[in-house]
């Protein structure tokens, strides 16, 4: 027997009703013991708030005006509902229930509705995103309207936490391995390490139910599935990068640029992004100078493009961005932003996974295999002066700074540790989402020119303001803004847009301080916007623990204020 949907659901509210992790490891593990093979790919994805498993290309690509205007013809009631709705508790799909209970006409129309199952659900998602070309959002607002219709008030909560991507239960990738550990009794770091080389937690469910610890055993990198990438965290100083790699280390240039994940199997190339998006018909020439170089028939490379100008020399990041967008009119673009491509690293090369070697050895792998493709930059050096003057180097050429990377370090796809680090010499940005806006005064009034800038919670996954800023950004950069905030608008209060944390943006400020103002007590100090990050999701944001981080930070040079 099918898996209704209302299960899901119905789990979704149990968690969001503690905090209690062991309790919520329970009742998941629980769930998916239940559930038929076939449904535990699509299960473990929506709990996650993902209508698709993590590698997949499909998009349902639908705004929340979309999604706020079926929701209003379906229901017959005043909008005014939504907004006192999520006022209160500033959850979409809370207050999109709320607008369903008080509707007569939902509550006349669930005399008539059938039982949704987990499985009806994904197909009704399928061809969502498979509606594409003439005549597209038609059909795509009626299969919405078709779904939403059919669902229980509680099941539309759920339904669109999944279309808006923010599930608020705190139930996080990492607390869904340990539950697939325990509901199938398969040893937490096999799953931890079948996750990472997949890139997706639903297939590693699937595979354990099925086949157990020998079956994960097997499984391996697939060409052209991408996998997450190795994160960095932060150093102050090149001396603090050695200290914690044990003396010596690896310097690399960190290029203000998009990194790219590369496949190859055979003749086909594909290239994705930072996000696991196929940007391959974006970027034709690095394609071009991977076929031509690399001789391998089976690889899997990682590295960053960077746009440049005439004489070879880095240019701001918004531009190359322009690339990745671009999918008409390529080869014209392409001549007005030149790429070059730098190589850094290699996971995997002719049916061999590569991620258990070390840095030095992956390195020593990639130089083989890159033909005359320039690796990224590197010293390998225990000398604080020749690791500082490799920094003014890397500067002086226009890049961001260093990565220092553990010389004995695997790769971790997914993981932000200590064997990488990030060195830059001026006061760390933070990437931070947008959750609302107002409108700006003078020629800027008719423009949302005046952004809040949050932080994520890593715990429960909420947005918590730590300032706004109207400074950074062009005019035309402004004018695009404001149409894509519109089309995120959750509410509006006194000029003030209330919008979906969607857009990422890089902020620099000069300090964090104490504040009333916010909830978290904390603010930036003159913030301003230095570029907008398309290539990272809400869920890639700086946490709050992160700016609480280096808020302590400043006072180790600095005294404290205190009162009293």
């Amino acid at each position: 027997m099918q898996t209704l949907f209302r299960a899901l659901a119905e789990l979704g509210e149990k968690l969001e009703a503690t905090k209690k992790r062991l309790l919520m490891l329970d009742l998941v593990s629980d769930f998916l013991t239940k559930l038929e093979v076939e449904e535990l790919e699509p299960a473990v994805s929506m709990i996650l708030a993902r209508p698709f498993p993590k590698w997949s290309q499909r998009t349902l690509d639908v705004s929340w005006a979309t999604l706020s205007e079926i929701i209003k013809r379906i229901s017959g009631i005043e909008w005014s509902v939504f907004d006192e709705a999520f006022s209160r508790s500033g959850d979409v799909g809370s207050a999109t229930m709320v607008v369903f209970e008080r509707s007569k006409v939902r509550r006349q129309a669930a005399l008539f509705e059938k039982a949704l199952t987990l499985l009806e659900v994904r197909r009704s998602f399928e061809a969502i995103a498979d509606a594409v070309g003439y005549g597209s959002r038609e059909k795509k607002e009626r299969l919405i309207e078709a779904l939403l219709s059919q669902a229980s008030s509680l099941e539309v909560k759920y339904l669109m936490k999944i279309f808006i991507g923010d599930m608020r239960t705190g139930f996080h990738e990492g607390l869904m391995e340990q539950a697939i550990s325990k509901a199938f009794k398969i040893p937490l770091r096999l799953v931890q390490q079948t996750s990472m080389v997949t890139g997706d937690i639903g297939q590693v469910a699937s595979v354990a139910k099925t086949e157990g610890a020998e079956g994960l055993a097997k499984i391996g990198f697939k060409v052209f599935r991408p996998v997450n990438l190795m994160l960095a965290q932060m150093a102050d100083t090149v001396g603090e990068a050695l200290k914690e790699h044990g003396g010596k280390t690896a310097f690399e240039y960190k290029y203000d640029g998009a990194r790219v994940q590369i496949h190859k199997l055979g003749e086909q190339v594909k290239i994705f992004s930072r996000r696991l998006t196929d940007v391959t018909d974006s970027l034709p020439e690095t394609v071009q100078v991977v076929e031509q170089n690399i001789k391998a028939r089976e690889v899997i490379l990682e590295g960053e493009v960077i746009a440049v100008d005439a004489h070879g020399f880095p240019i701001p990041f918004q531009h190359l961005m322009r690339r990745f967008k671009r999918v008409h009119s390529v080869e014209e673009v392409a001549g007005e932003i030149p790429i070059e491509l730098y190589l850094f690293d290699m996971l995997y090369l002719n049916g061999k996974s590569l991620i258990s070697a070390s840095y030095l050895e992956r390195r020593r792998f990639l130089a083989e295999t890159a033909g005359g493709i320039p690796l990224s930059a590197q010293v390998v050096t225990d000398s604080v002066n020749e690791a500082e003057g490799f920094l003014r180097k890397a500067m002086d050429a226009g890049h961001e700074g260093l990565m220092a990377k553990r010389l004995d370090s695997p790769y971790t796809p997914g993981i932000r540790g200590k064997r990488w680090l990030k060195v830059k010499p001026i006061l760390e940005p933070l990437d931070l989402a947008i959750v609302a806006a107002e409108y700006g005064y003078g020629r800027r009034h008719g423009w949302l020119s005046d952004y809040y800038l949050a932080a994520r919670d890593s715990e429960t996954g909420e947005f918590f303001p730590v300032g706004k800023t109207f400074k950074g950004l062009t005019d035309a950069e402004i004018i695009e803004m404001t149409r894509r905030l519109k089309d995120l608008a959750l509410r509006k209060e006194h000029g003030r847009v209330v919008v979906l944390p969607k857009i990422v943006v890089e902020v620099a400020y000069n300090e964090i301080q104490t504040s009333p103002r916010y909830e978290c007590g904390m603010a930036l100090r003159f913030a301003r916007i230095t570029r907008i990050r398309e290539d990272k999701t809400p869920q890639e944001a700086d946490t709050i623990q992160r700016v609480k981080e280096i808020y302590e930070k400043q006072f180790l040079k600095k005294g404290r204020y205190r009162t009293g």
